[in-house]
């Protein structure tokens, strides 16, 4: 029996983290094996890529909202549904619940948890064609978990969660406002010339560096004068921000509640919701930022080190935002 690492259940979509009177809040989960055997490379779990192809190099893809989360059709195999765009998860995720029958290929007793307790991870499986769009993957490997608490709050059938692993060819540009995702496969003959059609003015947005840890979407900020790092999460309904930052960054925020979050595990924890007053990313400055305030110790197995926050939709979705993953370079909308 293989002892695994992976990422996989991730507070708010993998755990089911609710806010009382508020909308979901996500979070990287810690993953905690249950032997002692020396630890894997969580980036080894991803390294082997599905196989990617699309009937147009372009194309632009509706979708729906559940809440404040993407929604996109696919395909994994027979079985067709809903799947939440999710670039906080590193690579597919599919709900046990519609994927049980599927064979194991590595079986996992791990016990991962987020910021209010830990769940049993599902085991991976192998799907041997996936879709969405004219997007086709061969050959792709999934985690699986219980979704059935996500279902429940958002009302529909939830059947997996599109990671970051599928889109690490891509150039992706998502319009919040017209619930347009704009895709573009780049391929090496795109090279440094290429540019997409919305990026042609580039005086309509501002480009910031982009990093990735573990298939987490990283970026640098300035706020309360100190220079922090957020991980870029399309599945968070909420930003969050680490309670154990300085006292320069927490002065910076208007404290408005108090509220309770409360997850799968049956554990609530007690967290600030305020205003962040100013955040500056690169050229970017953005005004009374929405926040929940928590402590996020133990997200920080997720990565052999600590991040600052989490940045969700109610940041990404103020303006219309890219990505370019290839170049791995930010596109924010003025």
């Amino acid at each position: 029996m293989a002892i695994t690492l992976s990422f996989l259940l991730r507070t708010c979509l993998l755990t089911s983290l609710w806010c009382t009177g508020m909308c979901t809040i996500a979070g990287m989960a810690a993953v905690h094996p249950i032997d002692e055997t020396p630890k894997k490379n969580h980036q080894q779990l991803y390294d082997k890529e599905p196989y990617v192809s699309t009937d147009s190099v372009y194309c632009i893809i509706p979708f729906s909202r559940a809440g404040n989360l993407i929604i996109i059709r696919a395909k994994a195999d027979s079985i067709e549904g809903n799947f939440i765009l999710d670039t906080g998860a590193p690579g597919l995720v599919l709900n046990s619940t519609y994927f049980r029958n599927f064979p194991t290929i590595e079986t996992s007793i791990e016990i991962s948890g987020g910021l209010t307790g830990a769940a049993e991870n599902g085991g991976r499986t192998s799907i041997t064609n996936f879709s969405f769009g004219p997007v086709k993957y061969s050959g792709v490997e999934a985690d699986r978990i219980y979704m059935g608490h996500i279902e429940n709050n958002k009302g529909i059938q939830i059947h997996g969660l599109l990671g970051m692993q599928l889109f690490s060819h891509f150039e992706m540009i998502i319009d919040y406002e017209a619930n347009l995702l704009h895709l573009h496969h780049i391929s090496k003959k795109d090279g440094k010339n290429y540019k997409h059609p919305l990026l042609a003015d580039t005086s309509m947005y501002f480009e910031h560096n982009i990093e990735f840890i573990e298939n987490k979407l990283i970026t640098q900020a300035w706020a309360g004068g100190k220079k922090l790092k957020f991980v870029i999460d399309t599945g968070a309904e909420s930003n969050l921000l680490d309670s154990r930052l300085p006292d320069k960054v927490m002065d910076a925020v208007d404290i408005t509640r108090r509220v309770i979050l409360n997850g799968a595990a049956n554990k609530k924890v007690e967290a600030l919701s305020g205003n962040l007053g100013s955040i500056k990313i690169g050229q970017y400055d953005a005004d009374n930022l929405p926040v929940v305030i928590t402590n996020l110790e133990k997200l920080c197995y997720a990565y052999d080190k600590c991040l600052d926050g989490m940045l969700g939709f109610d940041f990404l979705s103020r303006q219309k935002i890219g990505f370019n993953f290839v170049k791995r370079k930010m596109y924010i909308w003025k």
